[in-house]
């Protein structure tokens, strides 16, 4: 058996990890070996709390073994079959489900290996039906500052972090910008909450409504540290969408699939869109799987014609990952995941509101299982930590420091400075309880850590 130095010494040497520098991490080269419930443990046998799910993914928690059983017995059955113009069951079968459990007229289902390749086809597919529309201007897309949306050539255009986008530039043109819903650092120039949409109908405006394609919208924003929208935002959005003949593509990545407190973000949230991007939480990271939910008008150029969708991948529906998907789903509603959440949601947001005594927390923001804590320099003004400062508050201290006091979550400075929490759906008091402590201690000493970095 490989022991555990051999296994970090192996990884150091041939792991190129995702979004990792190699060989300088500062965080070390921790290697998780095992999960169940809440908690994982790593090959040290360290336990830790799973605040992130993952990657905001593990909804169902970890060590779960109708999931394993059923991806051991599609294995068995049918271990691959490719979806290019031939179908198998489990994909047939999740396709007419979730198109059950979307909201509307959302009736068509394309599957993907993940969330950027969702993001990527949902881009692709507004260009092509828009062509078939006899509007082939319509090529560009809108979506908000700071925002994430993956990684794929196109994914990244409509992105919203310069931070991950320099490097690959020049990127796909026609992703346009405008601002992201951050209702705590409000423009001065803004009168009110109806800025942030009203920037949506100028950017249209600006660019010329018959070449705008599509709106690309997270229900709440992940990076930059769960943005809310304001009371009324994707009303006015959806709106403003009909008004100018645009697509309102609700990316749901992270949000669908319970981590708001519905099946989909855009269902707690009220609006309607026309295409559902989604991934992460559809198998609870048992297989890698992606879905794009498209609805019937968008569908209907391609219907009962010639018009082929000239787009796929090859393990998009891999038939393990759909029975795995069904498999979950079924937990879903068997344990009643969205209840959860829902029951649990207000006693999840008072563990982090408890912490806003501490003079470095300035926001505490979010909603179901997803939330933000914005850290500050001074509270008052709201004057935030200068890069430096954060690179040194974030990655050298608090990652490290969470992790040594047994929570594992997310310090993030793509905006400001950020911890974000996202714990699997089955999350309860305990682990409510063990998160408020863990970060209280970890930011007490995180104020004491700034002091002396000046």
């Amino acid at each position: 058996m490989t022991s555990n130095v051999e296994l970090a010494e192996l990884a150091t040497r041939h792991l190129w990890g995702q979004f990792s520098s190699l060989g300088r991490s500062v965080d070390g080269m921790t290697v998780i070996e095992r999960g169940e419930g809440c908690y994982v443990w790593d090959s040290q046998g360290t336990r830790y709390l799973d605040g992130l799910a993952g990657l905001y993914t593990t909804q169902a928690g970890y060590g779960r073994s109708e999931l394993a059983a059923a991806a051991g017995a599609q294995a068995e059955t049918l271990a691959f079959f490719p979806i290019w113009t031939y179908a198998h069951p489990a994909a047939v079968h999740l396709a007419a489900r979730l198109a059950d459990l979307a909201p509307g007229d959302l009736n068509r289902v394309f599957f993907t290996s993940g969330g950027s390749e969702a993001v990527e086809s949902a881009w692709k597919l507004a260009r092509q039906y828009f062509k078939a529309k006899g509007e082939p201007l319509r090529t560009k897309v809108i979506s908000r500052d700071l925002s994430y949306h993956g990684v794929t050539m196109g994914a990244l255009s409509i992105t919203g972090l310069a931070s991950v986008k320099g490097m690959f530039e020049p990127l796909v043109p026609g992703a346009i910008k405008v601002p992201a819903t951050n209702s705590y650092r409000l423009p001065p120039h803004a009168a009110d909450d109806s800025y942030f949409a009203e920037e949506i109908e100028q950017a249209i405006l600006r660019e010329g409504p018959e070449t705008i394609a599509a709106v690309f919208l997270e229900p709440v924003q992940n990076a930059g540290g769960c943005f809310v929208p304001p009371d009324g935002y994707f009303r006015r959005v959806r709106e403003i969408c009909d008004t100018y003949g645009v697509l309102l593509v609700s990316d749901e990545v992270i949000c669908a699939y319970g981590r708001l407190g519905t099946m989909f973000g855009c269902e707690r949230l009220g609006y309607q869109p026309d295409i559902i991007t989604s991934a992460k939480g559809l198998t609870s990271g048992y297989a890698p799987l992606g879905a794009m939910l498209v609805s019937d008008k968008i569908a209907e150029p391609f219907a009962d014609t010639d018009e082929q969708f000239l787009h796929g991948y090859t393990f998009a529906g891999h038939p393990v990952s759909c029975a795995v998907a069904l498999a979950n789903l079924d937990l879903f509603e068997r344990d009643d995941l969205c209840g959860n959440v829902l029951a649990n949601e207000a006693s999840f947001r008072a563990a982090l509101d408890d912490l806003s005594d501490l003079p470095i927390v300035g926001d505490v923001r979010g909603m179901g299982y997803f939330y933000g804590i914005e850290l500050v320099k001074d509270k008052g003004t709201k004057e935030t930590f200068t890069a430096e400062e954060a690179q040194h508050l974030l990655r050298s201290f608090l990652s490290n420091r969470l992790a040594e006091l047994g929570l594992l979550c997310r310090a993030d400075a793509r905006g400001e400075p950020v911890i974000q929490l996202s714990p699997p759906l089955i999350a309860g008091q305990a682990e409510f309880d063990t998160m408020n402590q863990v970060i209280r201690q970890a930011l007490t000493e995180a104020m004491a850590e700034m002091q002396r970095f000046h």
